[in-house]
């Protein structure tokens, strides 16, 4: 697959002048890039790589390096929004790295989003998207746990919720019943890769010295649901997995508000 997709990236790079690139994986991209028949291959001096990929900061770091002893340029501009924003046009956009490439490739943007946001130096795009993603996907763990302890307690979700929105936890529980409707199946973030960026995101901290304690914690539950199978899965299928850790099912709620 990957030798594939650098046949393609050569080919793809001899031709434009620009290319946009999004892929699950740092060892992907750089496969991409570096790997016989990657863009690099195409030997086009002034290639300007904007990588729309969730990385890590040391991986964004090391390509844009590598990049710029080619003659190339990259900009890291990692997206969020999913593929309905995509669709819509209605994506936002972390870029960060060289100055000019980015006005270059500027107006490129508009064509699948409506935030488009330059952040300068190379990485800084990645770590504005895994900060995003952190606190998206570890405070979504700390709603479901709370209903989980609910739960155990004889608490029902229903009678829960209101009491929610109406206290200071509001803030944090506007997803809950997307949660609670418990459609595991449904097409939208999967697990799998929630839990490969909630990775990248420690990595980056780890690699910039800065702990962070619950967000490890975080860690081990995503892990803990893709170690059981569910990968495949909504992020929030991670309900299943504190609640078979606390043996107590959460109260189905609504399922007539999921898309």
């Amino acid at each position: 697959m990957e030798r594939a997709l650098c046949g393609v990236a050569r080919a793809v790079a001899q031709e434009c002048a620009t290319v946009f690139r999004s892929l699950p994986s740092p060892a992907q991209v750089r496969a991409v890039v570096e790997g016989r028949g990657g863009l690099l291959a195409a030997g086009r001096p002034g290639l300007v790589h904007v990588d729309l990929s969730t990385s890590s900061f040391e991986a964004v770091q090391s390509l844009c390096a590598v990049e710029a002893d080619a003659g190339a340029a990259l900009i890291d501009a990692p997206v969020s929004g999913g593929a309905h924003g995509a669709a819509q046009g209605t994506l936002a956009v972390m870029a960060s790295g060289d100055r000019t490439a980015y006005d270059g490739v500027r107006p490129l943007f508009d064509a699948f989003a409506s935030n488009v946001f330059y952040l300068g130096a190379s990485g800084r795009g990645t770590i504005a998207k895994l900060v995003n993603n952190l606190i998206f996907l570890a405070g979504a763990l700390v709603v479901q746990e709370g209903f989980v302890l609910a739960a155990k307690a004889g608490l029902g979700a229903r009678e829960l919720l209101p009491i929610v929105n109406a206290s200071s936890a509001k803030l944090y529980a506007g997803m809950a019943p997307l949660f609670f409707g418990r459609n595991f199946a449904m097409a939208l973030f999967k697990l799998g890769i929630a839990e490969k960026d909630v990775t990248l995101a420690l990595e980056s901290a780890r690699e910039l010295a800065a702990p962070l304690p619950l967000c490890e914690a975080a860690a081990q539950t995503y892990r803990r649901a893709v170690d059981e199978g569910r990968a495949d899965q909504v992020f929030f299928a991670t309900l299943a997995t504190l609640e078979r850790a606390a043996g107590v099912e959460v109260e189905k709620i609504g399922a007539e508000r999921t898309p």
